[in-house]
C-alpha cells in the first residue's frame, strides 16, 4: 500500500490549489477526484465554460446592439449555437490539461475513483469499474466542492427540466428559459441565453 504526507479527496480549486501547496512544502501528496478529468466543478461545468459563453455571448450582443455606434457595419449577425458551445469545450480542455500539467510538476500522484475513509489513515479509492485501491496516508484534506441542487416534488430530467450542467451543452437557443437561483453560474447563464434570444 502507497503512503503519502498527505491526500486530497476532490480536484477542484480547492483541491488542486492544496495538493499543490502541499508538494510545495515537500509532502508527498496524493489527489484523489472521481471524474476522469481534473478541475471539479468550476473548470469542467460552472465557472470556467459559463465564462466562455458569457465572453462570446457578448461578442454576439455588441455585434447587434453597439458595433453601428462605433462605425463597424455588419450584416445582421446571427448565432451559431453549435460553435459557441465547441469553443467552450476547447477552453475547458486546455484549463483542464493546465492543471494535469501542474499535477506533474508538482510530482502529485492523481488517483481516480471515489475516496473514502477505511480509517482515519487508511482510504479506500473505487474506480469507476468497481475495482478498489487503498493507500495510506498521514492527513487528509476533503475538498468533494458543489453540484447542482433539486427542489422537492420537481424531477430534473435533464430534457425540459436541467441543471447548469446541461445549458452549458444546448444545441439550440429556447424561446423561454426560467432560472431558479440567483448565484454566480445562474446569473452568467441567465445572462448568456438572454444576450443570444432566449
Amino acid at each position: 500500500m502507497e503512503k503519502f504526507d498527505v491526500t486530497i479527496i476532490g480536484s477542484g480549486p480547492g483541491g488542486y490549489v492544496a495538493a499543490i501547496r502541499c508538494a510545495q512544502l515537500g509532502m508527498k501528496t496524493a489527489l484523489i477526484e472521481k471524474y476522469p478529468t481534473l478541475g471539479g466543478t468550476c473548470l469542467n461545468v460552472g465557472c470556467i465554460p459559463s465564462k466562455a459563453l458569457l465572453d462570446s455571448s457578448e461578442h454576439f450582443y455588441n455585434a447587434v446592439h453597439h458595433f453601428e455606434e462605433h462605425g463597424i457595419e455588419v450584416k445582421a449577425p446571427k448565432v451559431n449555437l453549435k460553435q459557441m458551445i465547441e469553443r467552450k469545450r476547447g477552453v475547458v480542455k486546455m484549463t483542464c490539461d493546465g492543471i494535469n500539467f501542474l499535477m506533474k510538476k508538482n510530482k502529485i500522484t492523481v488517483y481516480t475513483g471515489v475516496g473514502s475513509f477505511e480509517s482515519k489513515t487508511v482510504i479506500n479509492i473505487t474506480k469507476a469499474d468497481g475495482t478498489k485501491e487503498q493507500i495510506e496516508t498521514g492527513k487528509a484534506i476533503i475538498a468533494t466542492g458543489s453540484k447542482p441542487a433539486s427542489l422537492p416534488g420537481i424531477e430534473v430530467d435533464k430534457k425540459r427540466i436541467i441543471t447548469s450542467t446541461e445549458a452549458l451543452e444546448m444545441t439550440e437557443i429556447p424561446k423561454h428559459l426560467i432560472i431558479i437561483g440567483g448565484g454566480v453560474i445562474g446569473l452568467e447563464l441567465g445572462s448568456v441565453y438572454a444576450r443570444i434570444g432566449s
